[in-house]
């Protein structure tokens, strides 16, 4: 290697060092996209964070529409997020765990059906609250016995985040397992779904040798879903008939 190669060499390693730690120490920039690639294929259309209302305005927003929140008290969500700027016509029902402001109705979400009377509900909305939920399939019965045939279920949670509000942060999910939960043994079909908000990871120093350092792609904040519910559950419905099509769905092993 000449002088002129091996200095364009350390110039080009250098500078691919200083990207990465660029990438990966808090500065973003388009260096990102070598963590995400595909973050555009895997974006919702419809149920992107903080946008959900916007697509439930566009049917909900009258008096005739009967709006269910879980996890309606205010924490976090700013002003301008919230329903009431969305849909203020509908006839909300603020549900939650605790009493606090924007809450209608107290009780645990495992037991909707102890609060409200079956098909009462045209749209069930729910953000940020099923990563606190010790049992979510449960809930998503729950939320099929109040739902009319006809109405629609909006989910956001996280697929990659801290720990908030221990004890009660139970699971992670991405939109493949709101799509488990949701799904056409309840009565479901699934209308959008995806993950947004890509985050850029790497192992701490405090990681395993083999780890630390190591960059982790496909890191999304939000999961979410928007179902319809288009006829009853199965009679017979349980989460082993579940199972059974889920495993339907594993490929073949490759021939050897």
């Amino acid at each position: 290697m000449n002088r002129n190669n091996f200095f364009s060499y350390l110039k080009k390693t250098l500078q691919r060092r200083i990207d990465n730690q660029l990438m990966l120490h808090g500065l973003p920039s388009d260096l990102d996209l070598s963590l995400t690639p595909d973050y555009k294929e895997k974006m919702p259309i419809f149920a992107k964070h903080r946008e959900i209302y916007k697509w439930l305005s566009e049917f909900a927003n009258n008096k005739n529409c009967s709006v269910l929140e879980i996890g309606a008290r205010k924490v976090q969500i700013p002003k301008e997020f919230q329903w009431m700027n969305f849909i203020p016509e509908c006839n909300y029902t603020g549900f939650d765990v605790l009493p606090g402001e924007n809450v209608d109705v107290v009780g645990d979400a495992h037991n909707l059906h102890e609060h409200f009377k079956p098909s009462t509900f045209d749209v069930v909305v729910s953000l940020a609250v099923f990563e606190h939920l010790a049992m979510p399939w449960l809930v998503a019965e729950e939320v099929t016995k109040v739902l009319k045939v006809g109405g629609y279920v909006a989910i956001e949670t996280h697929f990659s985040f801290s720990e908030h509000e221990l004890p009660w942060h139970f699971f992670q999910f991405n939109n493949r397992g709101l799509e488990i939960l949701f799904n056409p043994l309840l009565g479901f079909e699934i209308i959008d779904s995806g993950m947004s908000n890509p985050i850029v990871g790497r192992f701490s120093n405090f990681a395993s040798d083999y780890l630390k350092g190591q960059p982790i792609g496909n890191l999304y904040c939000h999961s979410s879903i928007i179902a319809k519910k288009i006829k009853e559950p199965i009679p017979d419905f349980s989460w082993d008939k579940v199972l059974t099509q889920i495993n339907s769905m594993y490929p073949p092993p490759e021939k050897g």
